[in-house]
């Protein structure tokens, strides 16, 4: 076992074996993926926010009315 730790250790790390520039390379093209997965959420989220809106918009007045939290009846009286 003491063979293998050594060997382990002689061989480093995977950022030790590359080139410095690969990894810079590798570490600004992984922050460009992230800036763009979360722009991408952000598009999805405005787009559901907008289809909304529009939903609200076309609704009918009964549709209106169904969803209103007021109670009818105690105007009746």
């Amino acid at each position: 076992m003491g063979k293998k730790r050594r060997e382990h250790e002689e061989e480093g790390t995977l950022k030790d074996l590359l080139q410095d520039d690969l990894v810079k390379q590798l570490q600004s093209k992984k922050a460009d993926l992230k800036k763009q997965e979360e722009k991408r959420k952000e598009e999805e989220k405005q787009k559901r926010i907008e289809e909304r809106k529009q939903r609200e918009a076309n609704k009918s007045f009964e549709e209106l009315l169904n969803d209103s939290s007021l109670d009818w009846e105690n105007f009746k009286k």
